[in-house]
């Protein structure tokens, strides 16, 4: 069984993801940090290489879609090859960063990558108001994060809507994360719980 988490900057997928695969006894799979050949030249000029940069990351996230499919343990994954796709690099193509031809070319790619594989068999999508995301990004006082701008976590929140309400086609659990502290609340934690067993296994 494959379960993917969703959410944006802050949204505490990666936390989600560690303690439910510590409940259930899942395997978690986390975002590769693989050294991307792409990466250097990228930051000089982010027009010229993000079509080399893109495809590298689909290709890498591709393949662990792909050993997630052969795997029979269940697999907890934080961000799918969906969000890289539908929010990260839909928000380049929206900020110019990629142009039509090669926006086109990249989809084109992908729902042939997706013809061979399918959806997770559920995704739990953490949803967040803007100043729940900044008060969280705030918290956990990573440098690089700290500079982004709210319009830019607003166009991601935008993009995260549209995908988990028109673009993706399977099985979603929705979870309004404003009022939960799930780390340090067990009963908010259970609350999670619940809902996906009810998901999974028809419980309550």
């Amino acid at each position: 069984m494959h379960i993917g988490i969703a959410g944006n900057i802050g949204a505490g997928k990666t936390t989600l993801t560690r303690m439910l695969s510590e409940h259930y006894g899942w395997t978690p799979k986390y975002e590769s940090v693989t050294y991307n050949p792409y990466l250097e030249d990228y930051y000089k000029d982010i027009a010229r290489w993000s079509f080399n940069l893109e495809v590298y990351f689909l290709e890498q996230r591709f393949q662990d879609i792909l050993d997630i499919a052969k795997s029979k343990e269940t697999i907890i994954q934080d961000r799918t090859i969906f969000e890289g796709v539908y929010i990260f690099v839909a928000n380049n193509y929206r900020m110019g960063n990629l142009s039509q031809r090669d926006f086109e070319t990249y989809m084109r790619l992908f729902e042939m990558m997706m013809s061979l594989v399918k959806a997770p068999d559920l995704m739990i999508y953490l949803k967040c108001s803007i100043p729940h995301l900044i008060s969280q990004i705030q918290k956990r006082g990573r440098d690089y994060e700290q500079t982004m701008s709210i319009d830019y976590l607003k166009g991601l929140n935008d993009l995260y809507e549209s995908f988990i309400g028109h673009d993706y086609k399977g099985k979603v659990l929705t979870i309004d994360a404003d009022e939960l502290d799930f780390v340090n609340r067990p009963e908010d934690f259970a609350h999670i719980t619940d809902k996906i067993d009810a998901e999974l296994y028809g419980l309550f």
